[in-house]
């Protein structure tokens, strides 16, 4: 069974080159799991002395936890579509306000760290409660997806 939530949303970013089919494979979500799971543990011990680097590793990290989720329906970003494009897809199947909403959160993120890797004057820098609250997301991303993978429900996208 096919995940519904988000259906026309995916088939528009298969048909604009931004996402494309591969083997649906639970070792690479595994693998993206384990990634992102690093990547937190290992921000968790620099937010005072880098937050710019913390927050980076958080937005990875969230990055990832849906990248699995896609993984396992045997959907990947292009190069073409990048990161928006896992985004977009998690957000448009997996976010919800009721319980996980947290999909809908990684795109400020995403924000942020561009902000962080090219500055302007008027953009303010990187500061350690910003750090937390990538780490923060990044954790409800891994769980949730975690979560979502666990249900069984997730099955290719076809």
């Amino acid at each position: 069974m096919t995940w519904e939530r988000g259906r026309a949303d995916i088939e528009r970013l298969l048909a604009a080159g931004e996402l494309e089919r591969v083997t649906p494979s639970p070792d690479v979500a595994e693998r993206l799991l384990a990634d992102a799971e690093a990547h937190i543990r290992l921000a968790a011990k620099g937010t005072s002395d880098d937050p710019a680097g913390a927050l980076q590793l958080g937005y990875d990290a969230a990055r990832k936890a849906a990248a699995a989720l896609l993984a396992t329906q045997g959907l990947r970003a292009t190069t073409r579509g990048g990161h928006i494009a896992v985004l977009d897809a998690a957000r448009a199947q997996f976010n919800d306000k009721s319980g996980m909403p947290v999909f809908g959160r990684i795109n400020r993120l995403r924000r942020r760290r561009h902000d962080s890797e090219y500055p302007s004057d008027d953009t303010p820098a990187i500061a350690t409660d910003d750090a937390d609250r990538a780490l923060t997301i990044a954790r409800e991303a891994v769980d949730a997806a975690r979560k979502i993978i666990a249900t069984g429900k997730l099955a290719p996208f076809d």
